[in-house]
């Protein structure tokens, strides 16, 4: 039986991630194979263990766990070490003495304690003395209420997490109101900025891109382009001399660099560079982002038949943050580089194998798996294969971050 699983990103206020709350599908269902939530809620912990390494899934950061009355009751979380795991209290779990007694045993054991979609009942207040993290639904509450529980749980010492957090204007709202922590996709909605207002680096960096997606490449002129960004410059060299290429000789020009990558390489390797420096005042789990879904593009290509076309589609997935990275239209961007058209059609919204792509790749990422289920059904390809592309995906994605 395969079993699936997508990360949340959880942001504080500098913009890096804190944590990743953890989501688990068992099977090709979008629900475990029994009616008992309580042993769904133990299969979670028991994958997190056994099926999926922890580390290459939250980093250093840590992870939210779901948990049910029978998890909490009989310390199943403690499987888990203490310090990546964050113990999350669902909103249906009644605060009994049991609860009281089993989450205080979790916290004397350093455990983080959350509450999840919380909503103020007196009978809370015992739970509330132990908790570290409140999580506020932002799209249930109102704006009365998530501001009155921020004034009076902050001061008891708690730490506000803002959930489902879609734009920028919420974000930016919770982060008046005093909220620490923010769940959502906020980042994915771009604050458009005229094009005066863009930085000039930014500026240079399209028109690297705007040079390597030309019908033809003058790549003498490519290479004394990218001398010119000192950054870019110093990444594409530690790259291709990075263990992902493995060559047997030192490569010491940009020049050389190119030609050793060829030209369909270049596009895929230059863009990625590209994007990853443009979005330097960026949340870096957006670049992450991009990184993941190029790489998911890449790996389903084969699986569409459309092998011939991975560069094409890793570009779509990297593309797809593009709008949020420079603050601009995403039609407006794309008009300024040449890509292909079904490329171009996915990336601007229009329906098309291209777009079904895409879409499959963004609902892995949300763990929205019904979506996952009707696409692939689609498309065609193998759902049992979907965990470990995701896999691959997260693990390639974080270790090219670090070259």
């Amino acid at each position: 039986m395969e079993h699936f699983i997508a990360r949340q990103p959880i942001f504080d206020t500098n913009n890096k991630v804190y944590a990743y709350e953890l989501l688990f599908r068992s099977g090709l269902h979008n629900y475990f194979d029994c009616d008992d939530a309580d042993y769904a809620a133990a299969s979670i912990i028991a994958n997190t263990n056994l099926l999926f390494d922890l580390n290459e899934m939250i980093g250093d950061t840590k992870a939210f766990i779901n948990c049910t009355a029978k998890v909490l009751r009989e310390d199943l979380i403690t499987t888990l070490p203490r310090q990546y795991a964050v113990v999350e209290v669902l909103e249906d779990v009644e605060p009994d003495a049991s609860i009281i007694a089993a989450c205080r045993r979790l916290k004397d054991q350093g455990y983080l304690l959350a509450l999840d979609d919380f909503v103020y009942h007196e009978n809370y207040e015992p739970l509330l003395e132990l908790a570290d993290i409140i999580k506020v639904d932002f799209l249930l509450s109102d704006v009365a209420e998530q501001e009155h529980l921020a004034k009076t749980m902050i001061p008891r010492g708690i730490k506000m997490l803002a959930e489902k957090v879609e734009t920028y204007e919420v974000y930016e709202q919770a982060k008046q109101m005093g909220y620490q922590l923010f769940q959502g996709y906020y980042f994915a909605r771009p604050v458009i900025i005229s094009r005066k207002d863009i930085p000039t680096n930014k500026i240079q960096f399209l028109r690297i891109l705007k040079d390597i997606h030309a019908e033809e490449v003058d790549f003498k002129k490519l290479a004394l382009t990218i001398q010119s960004e000192v950054s870019l410059s110093y990444k594409l060299l530690k790259l291709i001399n990075s263990a992902a290429f493995a060559l047997r000789h030192k490569v010491t020009s940009i020049l050389q660099a190119l030609s050793l990558l060829g030209l369909r390489e270049i596009r895929s390797w230059i863009s990625l560079l590209s994007i990853a420096s443009m979005a330097e005042d960026k949340p870096a789990e957006l670049v992450i982002s991009s990184l993941i879904r190029a790489r998911l593009c890449e790996k389903l290509a084969q699986q569409c038949k459309m092998g011939d076309r991975k560069e094409d589609l890793f570009l779509m997935g990297l593309f797809s943050l593009l709008d949020v990275i420079m603050s601009r239209p995403i039609d407006e961007i794309l008009s300024e580089i040449t890509v292909e058209d079904d490329i171009l059609e996915a990336l601007t919204g229009t329906s098309g194998t291209t777009k079904n792509i895409l879409d499959l790749v963004i609902a892995m990422e949300k763990g929205e798996w019904e979506q996952v289920s009707a696409l692939a059904t689609e498309l065609q390809i193998d759902e049992q294969k979907l965990p470990s592309c995701y896999l691959d995906a997260v693990k390639w994605a974080q270790d090219i971050y670090s070259i």
